[in-house]
């Protein structure tokens, strides 16, 4: 007998969908984000998945979010392009970002797309692992979709977590996928804490006073923490320049906080690259020549008290591949919220025989 709180992939990507579409997004798109909603539970990027459906269609149904986006290129030159997201659900405008960079790659060696008009769009692994399957390597960034960090040294809220990350091929099952915010934890990292009554380490926020924050339910009094201090910070505002400014996207006291805000659009910049290895003299010697690299790091002798090493990606593939055969397991309070969700949109709640709802 399946857990109760275990849902199968498809069932719970046709709730996703159902949701979505009965907030007005087309079918063919519902079922698209629905489906990459879903993949980044697959591979445990539960704070940018499932969990962010509430937010979705909060900024569906308060305007902020247009269900019916015409999304479509707006520059293009042989290697680069922006695309205009329409302001509809991000994970359309940056799924397109995505599959035009990869074309572009393979055949001139580089492609960059930007996207204007966007809105948040689950993690950015999304959208440069393809990159590596495909023998490729992937780079992707954000503007954050709300200001949670100061400038260096000051307390003006002008910076979201401006997320990053990097793929690469590799021979064996497991890409390297590198995806983290600009920040010491990401913002979702802390809803996800105060949805499940768990407070937050020291190091993550720090009040208005300048002293540790642990209490998720007031993150709003204080600041989220730039990782390195002053590094982080301007690697923030680097990202800002290429995903936002680059692309005619808000940046700095532009940017809408989406939770907050549900009916205004956000204009949320974001870039897409895929680079192929060929075009820099490699050919198809990249992947054993990362293998190698990355087989002479796993073989360091570990501290002591440290584990093994790893490499970012590593696991991701047998672990997604079990989640995708037995189900997702969601954590409670995540699941009450998508039954009350359900009810919300006159839907069969996924979790009906779950007691914790």
């Amino acid at each position: 007998m399946r857990d109760p709180g275990t849902i199968a992939v498809d069932e719970l990507q046709s709730f996703v969908a159902s949701a979505l579409a009965e907030n007005g997004v087309q079918a063919t798109d519902a079922a698209k984000v629905a489906g990459l909603m879903v993949e980044a539970d697959i591979y445990g990027y539960e704070t940018h998945g499932v969990f962010r459906l509430r937010q979705y269609l909060a900024r569906l149904e308060g305007g902020g979010c247009n269900p019916k986006p015409d999304i479509k290129v707006a520059q293009e030159t042989a290697a680069t392009a922006v695309i205009d997201g329409d302001d509809g659900l991000g994970h359309l405008a940056m799924s397109a970002a995505r599959d035009l960079a990869m074309e572009k790659a393979q055949a001139v060696g580089i492609g960059w797309v930007g996207v204007r008009r966007g809105n948040h769009a689950g993690p950015l692994a999304l959208y440069v692992r393809p990159q590596a399957e495909a023998r490729m390597l992937g780079i992707a960034a954000a503007v954050g979709s709300a200001n949670h960090v100061p400038p260096y040294g000051g307390t003006d809220l002008l910076i979201g977590t401006n997320p990053i990350a990097f793929s690469a091929p590799t021979k064996g099952q497991d890409p390297f996928v590198f995806d983290m915010a600009t920040t010491v934890a990401a913002m979702g990292k802390i809803k996800t804490m105060l949805q499940q009554g768990q407070p937050m380490p020291e190091g993550w926020m720090v009040g208005r006073d300048g002293k540790p924050l642990t209490d998720p339910a007031r993150r709003s009094e204080g600041y989220l923490l730039p990782i390195g201090g002053p590094k982080g910070f301007g690697l923030s505002v680097a990202i800002g320049l290429l995903a936002g400014v680059l692309n005619g996207a808000a940046f700095g006291s532009n940017v809408v906080d989406f939770t907050k805000d549900t009916s205004s659009a956000t204009n949320t910049g974001q870039f897409v690259v895929a680079l192929n290895p060929a075009a820099f003299g490699i050919g198809d010697d990249f992947p054993e020549i990362a293998a190698q690299v990355f087989a002479e790091m796993r073989a360091s002798q570990p501290l002591p008290g440290h584990d093994p090493v790893r490499l970012p990606g590593d696991g991701k593939t047998s672990a997604a591949e079990t989640r995708r055969a037995i189900g997702l397991t969601l954590n409670p309070a995540l699941r009450r919220d998508l039954n009350e969700l359900a009810a919300h949109s006159g839907l069969i709640p996924p979790f009906p025989d779950d007691k914790t709802s």
